[in-house]
């Protein structure tokens, strides 16, 4: 068995890796997709976020209005109230979607796809939670992986996934460096991550490295399920 964080900044390309790995054998679960279920009605994050943002975060059907909670938790400073809420019940979430992987097949690797592996960690330290279970990184990830790229290109990607067709890319590249200027840079999280994948814009040169990193990755599940 091998936990693996696979990171990078908005844009980087985490989700094609992902593909990519899944192609390969990988087990692969998605955050952003975990966050968005958790906050849904009926989810205790939805009901602290309502709590702690107010009811001007709701659209008329009761369900969140994302684009009004993104506004405040970016542009208004509130990025960390958020994620203090919504980071701790995905976390909670992976650890036991990682239960059943390894209870299914004990040789598996499970990759989490997250872009804010490193910036959880920092944000918790930085609010005095430096023993919350959602700080300690080597005990829930054995392997990170970086996805690495340029930050202009980075924005070009989130401009080009977001922007509707004809419509001023101004409002999203805006956004796009907003989100980046909260992220902890490439530089700084290559030194911690066990592997790095650069994302330069040729795919098939990032599909020759994650295929180069898969029979590195199976060794080591193979070894850690020795143990």
């Amino acid at each position: 068995m091998l936990r693996v964080g696979l990171t990078g900044g908005l844009g980087s390309g985490k989700s094609t890796v992902a593909q990519m790995l899944r192609e390969l054998g990988a087990e692969v679960i998605e955050s952003d997709e975990l966050g968005r279920e958790l906050m849904e009605p009926g989810q205790a994050a939805f009901d602290e976020i309502v709590r702690v943002f107010g009811a001007g975060v709701l659209l008329p059907d009761g369900r969140l209005n994302r684009a009004k909670l993104a506004e405040l938790a970016f542009k208004d400073g509130r990025v960390k109230e958020l994620n203090a809420i919504v980071h701790p019940a995905v976390i909670e979430a992976q650890s036991q979607w990682m239960t059943q992987v390894f209870e299914r097949d004990p040789a598996a690797i499970a990759v989490v796809v997250s872009a804010l592996i490193f910036e959880v960690e920092r944000d918790a330290r930085a609010s005095g939670l430096a023993n919350a279970v959602f700080t300690e990184l080597r005990k829930r990830i054995d392997r990170v992986v970086l996805v690495t790229a340029p930050d202009d290109a980075k924005v070009a990607r989130y401009v080009a996934r977001t922007s509707p067709a004809g419509a001023s890319p101004g409002a999203a590249e805006a956004d796009a460096r907003s989100r980046l200027a909260h992220q902890i840079p490439d530089s700084e999280k290559a030194v911690r991550a066990d592997y790095l994948l650069e994302n330069t814009g040729d795919i098939e040169a990032l599909r020759a490295q994650v295929k180069e990193l898969w029979p590195r990755l199976t060794q080591e599940s193979n070894l850690n399920l020795k143990r």
